[in-house]
């Protein structure tokens, strides 16, 4: 079964977890527009720069390339994911998508929410040769759905600490950024702001600012041919050309010369 669904509707991911206790998404960005739904239990999910407490009914939209990772907190949850390609999007909806934001909620619409779901989970088990142009029939549904209905949630206040050491991070990271400079930047202990950073976004400092450097890595690899390796590893931060081919084959599974040689093959 899992063959077919990979022929017949490629680019295109569906899963379903029930009664999960403490699940961490391993997957910190991807290729792909994400739809998240939160059927039962509760959630802290860090979006880009944003922090949200996710409820039963709530919706998620993440688009592509995006940093993200949600934390449970040890709370048994269920949940509906999609991964898909921008094939699944007509163009004129995927042009409204940003105005409704990262988090969807309105309560008048989870009967209709759980119907195109179960629709879409039906038609991804299915998996035939006319599967790929019904998904993507349910999915332009999705959106139009939450297009047409007003966004309940109202946005929270974010947290100026973390905020300002995000965008800090996020127009430094190509130079040697420590903790412990953050910290003053924000005026603030280094101790006190690795608690919070990590109470906010579920990663740690370091953490995060590896996973940036090795995005922007990626993206350089990618697009900028005429760049060596050794150089777009130090463009991005990584001033150790050997740790950064640890941390890129870590995180990718290919050495970042393999990662360059995929891209020019496709």
């Amino acid at each position: 079964m899992r063959g077919s669904i990979k022929k017949y509707i490629p680019n295109y991911y569906y899963s379903k977890v029930v009664d999960i206790i403490d699940h961490e998404s391993t997957h910190h960005y991807h290729h792909a527009f994400e739809v998240y739904y939160m059927k039962t239990g509760t959630c802290n999910y860090f979006i880009g720069n944003h922090s949200y407490k996710v409820e039963p009914g709530d919706v998620i939209l993440i688009p592509e390339d995006i940093i993200h990772r949600t934390n449970y907190g040890g709370v048994a949850h269920t949940r509906l994911l999609i991964n898909c390609s921008g094939d699944y999007i007509p163009n004129e909806i995927a042009e409204r998508i940003p105005s409704i934001g990262y988090l969807y909620r309105n309560s008048k619409v989870t009967a209709e929410l759980d119907a195109i779901f179960a629709n879409i989970e039906r038609e991804y088990s299915l998996g035939d040769e006319l599967s790929a142009e019904a998904l993507k029939c349910y999915t332009s549904a999705l959106f139009l759905l939450i297009l047409r209905n007003k966004n309940e949630h109202e946005k929270r206040e974010e947290s100026t600490l973390v905020s300002s050491v995000l965008n800090y991070i996020q127009h430094n990271y190509m130079n040697d950024i420590k903790l412990s400079t953050a910290a003053k930047l924000v005026s603030v202990s280094a101790e006190h702001l690795s608690r919070v950073f990590k109470q906010e976004t579920g990663f740690g400092f370091k953490e995060y600012l590896t996973i940036l450097r090795l995005q922007k890595a990626e993206d350089m690899l990618k697009n900028e041919p005429g760049r060596a390796v050794g150089e777009i590893a130090f463009a991005c931060g990584f001033n150790d050309g050997n740790y950064f081919s640890y941390k890129f084959k870590e995180a990718y599974g290919v050495s970042p010369t393999k990662a360059r040689e995929r891209k020019e093959e496709s």
